[in-house]
């Protein structure tokens, strides 16, 4: 344990030697970076408005772990400089996005040569294999400290075949269950829904999507007939490790896509008050609420609501 306590020691010791070291190395902690006009955290302001379209505050203070009181004095400092310039978004007019005027522009890309002369002399003295060795040290570092994010999972959209069906059935039962403590009669509504799907499909006019992760289901829709001019969209689910992927929303206008290929006039559905998640996918996709009713179903107090789509 002890041996362990003054190997962590040391081991602090070398890395904050190496900081300043290499801080020293690259002029770092000069009032000025690299004799420009600029300090370090000008500088990387500067050089995160180059090369992020639609920048905001709220941007840098993610990225450079600043301050934003300290922030919002350096952005002044440079707006009143003429290196940086701000006009509300486009999208949302309450949010200003950041920009280079011409000045910060011709700033910025003396900033940029300025580094690449500054660490090619750095270099230049090594030969190719010391080179490639220091660099492979620096990503080491980097990515040890902080391992590149993980790439969300893709997922695609089939159409059922044997043994969806009793899947969705299934994961309806438990997953409202788990988290909406509903009783059984939940899952008896859905066997019952989902059974007249098998037995009078007309794949003409009604469809089911299965959504996939991996060969995985961790999702479904169904759209039904229920005239010749009105569709229902029913039995929407997303497992819990797909929610955040875009499944629901997909699965949602993948409806409205084949009811409007099929004729239909108007997508309707029935969901629930408390059923946030689904009601902000249909709200986006420009479902309308038409009426809501109170009702006590599945073991517990609901408000339905009735949700309508003209096509």
């Amino acid at each position: 344990m002890i041996s362990n306590e003054i190997a962590l020691t040391e081991q602090i010791a070398a890395v904050r030697g190496f900081s300043r070291f290499y801080t020293r190395k690259l002029g770092i902690i000069e009032p000025r970076l690299l004799h420009s006009p600029f300090s370090l955290q000008e500088a990387r302001i500067i050089y995160e408005i180059a090369h992020r379209p639609g920048c905001t505050a709220t941007d840098l203070t993610r990225e450079l772990g600043l301050d934003p009181g300290f922030l919002s004095r350096t952005l002044q400092g440079l707006q009143r400089r003429q290196i940086v310039t701000r006009k509300p978004s486009k999208a949302d007019g309450r949010v200003y996005e950041l920009s280079l005027t011409a000045k910060g522009r011709t700033a910025s890309a003396e900033l940029e040569r300025r580094s690449r002369e500054e660490v090619g002399r750095l270099l230049a003295g090594l030969d190719a294999a010391e080179r490639a060795a220091i660099v492979q040290a620096m990503i080491t570092i980097e990515q040890t400290l902080e391992p590149p994010p993980q790439k969300s999972p893709g997922f695609l959209l089939r159409s059922h075949r044997p043994g969806d069906i009793g899947w969705v059935i299934s994961r309806h039962g438990a997953i409202y269950t788990q988290e909406f403590g509903w009783d059984i009669s939940f899952e008896a509504m859905v066997a019952e829904i989902a059974g007249k799907f098998l037995t009078s499909f007309d794949p003409a006019r009604e469809h089911c999507w299965i959504a996939e992760v991996a060969g995985e289901p961790v999702g479904s829709v169904f759209l039904v007939k229920a005239s010749d001019e009105v569709a229902k969209l029913r039995l929407l689910i997303v497992e819990k490790k797909a929610r955040g992927l875009g499944v629901g929303r997909a699965l949602t206008e993948q409806c409205i896509r084949f009811a409007r290929e099929r004729g239909y006039r108007e997508i309707t559905l029935w969901t629930q008050s408390m059923l946030l998640a689904a009601r902000g996918i249909y709200q986006a996709a420009g479902f309308r609420l038409t009426r809501e009713e109170p009702h006590h179903s599945f073991g517990v107090d609901l408000v339905g609501e009735t949700w309508e789509l003209e096509l």
